[in-house]
Order: C-alpha cells, then structure tokens, then sequence
C-alpha cells in the first residue's frame, strides 16, 4: 500500500482518544514473536518497505498511538506501573519520547547502524530498571493494538504483519544486548537494598546522599559517568518509582558506598509533577533510613585507566545539577593510580554561587594539579563577595564557549579531543553546537540527558 492510499484511510477520529478502543489482531502473535527461542526474527525487503512508508503516518500519530498504548498496557498491567515513570506519563515526556524512538526505527530500520547510540542508551535504562524478556510480548501486544486502533481500517494485515516483524527483530536486539548486561553483573540483579550512611549539603537545593549496601557486600565499581536505578515507594501512587542518579564522585577502592547528589525541584508529591522522587529523598529520607538501587549502568562514561587515552585532551561541560556525572569524572581521572596525563579542562554553568556544586572540590583538583587541569566558571548572577578568578570567571552571562581560547581552554585544534557535556537539554545543544563549528566532530562529543529519551 503506498502512503499516498495509507493516509487517505486515516480515520477522522485520529485528533483524540476517547473513541479508540483496542484492536485484536490474529495475524500477530506477539508471544512467538518476541520469546520464542526456536529461530530468530527476521523482516523481509517488502516488510521494510512497508514500514518506511508509514513513517510521514508515524510522525502525525504517533503521540496518540503510543500515548493510547501506554494508557492501555499500564491499565491492564498496573505492576508496570513500578517500571514507568508516572511523572513522564503525566507530562507527556515518554509518550512523546516512544513516538521519536518509533519513527527512528521506521525511518532506519533499514539502515540500523544509525540507533547505535539509541538503543544502547535504552538497553542501559531497561536493565537498570530490571526489564526482562517477558516484558517484551506485552509492550508488542499493545503498541500494535494502538496502531491498530489509531490507524483504523489503513491497518491491513500487510502492515501489522510488517510491524509485528520490525518489533520481533528490535525485540530480540534488546533482549541480547540485555542478557549480556545482566550477565556482566550476574552476581546483582535487580532492586538491593541500600541505607543512607551520611548526607552532605553541596549548593543552595542540591545535596549529596552516600548509600551504603545493608547486606555489606562490597560493591561492584563502575565507570566514571554512570548512573544508579533509585527506588522507593510513593504512597500517593500506592506503588514503587524509579529514578536514575549519576555517581558523583569517583569509584571508591573500598566500595564500601556510592554517592549520588540530588537537586530539590520545585513543586509537591503529586506525580504530575518534575521532581517527584528527588523531592521526596530531599524531604523524607535522612541517615539510616533505607532505599532500593539497581546496579550502575550508562553509556555515558570515561574509562580512567584506559591507556589509549594517556595524553587525550578531556573537556568537560556542564551547568547546574548536570555536574554531578562531570564531577565524577574528573574526580577519577585525576586520581593519583591513574597513570595518565591528559590535559582536562572543567567548564560550568550555574546560576550563582550559592547554587553551583562541587566548587571547592575542583578548586582544590585544581591546586594539585596544576599542569594539566584548568577551570571556567560562568555565573549568571554575581554576588557582592564573589571573586573574579576564584568564584568564577565570567558573570553576568551564560556560558558562551566563544569567550574562551580555542585552542588552550577547549583543544579545538586537536583532532582527538574528547567532549563530556550534561546539563539542560538546550544548553547541551548549543554547547555541541559552537564545538562543531569550531571544527569538532559530532562523534567526540558526548551528551547526558537527565529525562526520559534522548538529545535530538
């Protein structure tokens, strides 16, 4: 069927919900389809050119198909509840961010080198928030009923058996990705229970939480930029919700506790709400009261001690609370066991100075190591005490990497630079932005986005 005679036969009723109801389809079979061991899933030439035509549909519908498909999976599976954010389904966040990740795969399923980065980034968020194989004929299930349901007599069998293909492939892509990620840290798998051993203020609404395991197993390390699963129960929800937390210093060798630093975001407990889990820890839980975590994940990360990177230059970028995976980073590279060399220079944006984080750890990074690491700080608004060369270095303004040396401070000229960058996802774009117009390439730049999806 051509788009043309696909979108013709788009009921009218598409605008809204209140009229879809779910659609069964025999010809799909999503147990088989995304747990069968028997063979792999495959997609045939016309299966994918019938799925690449749909995506001009895809990217009109596709909020109200995964919306109605989140609406109707979590009513019929409430224990998922545990797994989604309801916060991002009360903000629209993960609809929207499902309907991207659907148009993506439409538009490159034929060319899938092109999600690398997509799926590894949601292979890393499925484990951390223990999503195993059964999962998977569920989520099909229901998306292709709200496809179903969405496009209404345009479904034919040709394009819901295309669609049920193009899921089973993606399925059993996620699914082997994933048994290696939990087969990496077989020894922890799924929720451990952690106390909270000590809280520590950083800035103005951001503290620092150290967790320590209550069974006392020494912890497993992680990479410098990963983050931790964070779990606790929500009585207004009357069930369990997960955030992710960046480690915010480097591994420790004891691995007796991680640290997270947690920003208090505006607003109360409903989930409708930003914040809701941060606000809770900052409000609720103090020292010796006990969360759930989830082993580190992220494919945001620096491997100190990889000896290829000996003499690469390290820029890190950050703004606000966006530090705290960039702080643990620099704290590790500049270990005294780490053998390299590498020039660093640490970037950061806060609003103040009574809400930036981490400023006497990097100063005092700073003063130890002097040869290779330097520092910017841009303040949007400076205080009477605040001094220039200390407290910061540029006020009164955003970052605006165009005040810096190009090639001392931000190492444009050298082609094996590498760029950490987290914060807002606006201000990560931009930063991307002036670094490629100085001449650096896309895949040298690594963003971290603290909310549901991924960087456009």
């Amino acid at each position: 069927m051509s788009f043309i005679r696909l979108a013709s036969k788009i009921p009218q009723r598409a605008p809204g919900l209140a009229k879809y109801s779910p659609t069964s389809f025999a010809a799909f079979n999503t147990v088989r389809m995304a747990s069968a061991t028997s063979r792999t899933p495959t997609v045939t030439p016309e299966q994918i050119a019938i799925v690449k035509s749909t995506a001009p549909v895809l990217k009109e519908h596709g909020v109200i198909i995964t919306t109605l498909f989140y609406k109707n999976m979590l009513d019929a599976h409430p224990e998922l509840k545990n797994i989604f954010s309801m916060s991002s389904q009360a903000t629209g966040a993960q609809p929207r961010a499902l309907a991207a990740s659907v148009l993506a795969y439409a538009m490159y399923i034929d060319d899938l080198p092109k999600l690398q980065h997509a799926v590894e980034r949601i292979a890393h968020k499925h484990v951390s928030l223990s999503v195993k194989p059964e999962h998977y004929p569920i989520v099909g299930k229901h998306l292709m009923e709200a496809i179903g349901a969405v496009l209404g007599d345009a479904a034919t069998p040709e394009i819901v058996d295309a669609w049920g293909s193009a899921y089973g492939v993606l399925a059993n892509v996620f699914i082997g990705l994933e048994a290696k990620m939990y087969k990496a840290h077989e020894n922890w798998i799924g929720w451990r229970k952690f106390k909270i051993v000590n809280r520590v203020k950083e800035a103005d609404a951001i503290e620092s939480f150290y967790l320590a395991p209550v069974d006392g197993t020494p912890l497993p390390s992680f990479l410098p930029g990963q983050y931790i699963s964070l779990q606790v129960h929500v009585p207004e929800l009357g069930h369990f919700q997960s955030r992710q937390y960046s480690m915010s210093q480097a591994p420790r060798k004891e691995g007796d506790c991680y640290r997270i630093s947690v920003k208090r975001e505006e607003g109360g407990v409903r989930s409708d709400i930003p914040g809701l889990i941060s606000n809770i820890l900052h409000r609720n839980y103090n020292v010796g009261d006990e969360v759930e975590l989830s082993h580190p994940q992220g494919e945001f990360f620096v491997d100190p001690y990889d000896k290829s990177k000996d003499d690469v230059p390290l820029v890190l970028i950050s703004a606000g609370v966006g530090a705290t995976p960039i702080m643990s980073i620099l704290d590790a590279v500049t270990k005294p066991d780490v053998t390299g060399r590498r020039p660093i220079s640490w970037l950061h944006a806060s609003r103040s100075k009574l809400v930036q984080p981490f400023a006497e750890a990097v100063r005092k990074i700073r003063s130890d190591n002097t040869e290779r690491v330097s520092s910017h700080i841009f303040l949007n608004s400076v205080g009477r005490d605040d001094l220039i060369g200390t407290d910061y270095h540029f006020g009164g303004v955003r970052m605006d990497l165009s005040k810096l040396d190009k090639t001392k401070d931000l190492f444009a000229g050298d082609k094996r630079a590498e760029y950490y960058i987290c914060g807002p996802q606006n201000f990560m774009m931009d930063m991307r932005q002036a670094l490629e117009n100085m001449g650096v390439d896309r895949e040298r730049t690594h963003l971290e986005l603290f909310a549901t999806g991924d960087v456009a």
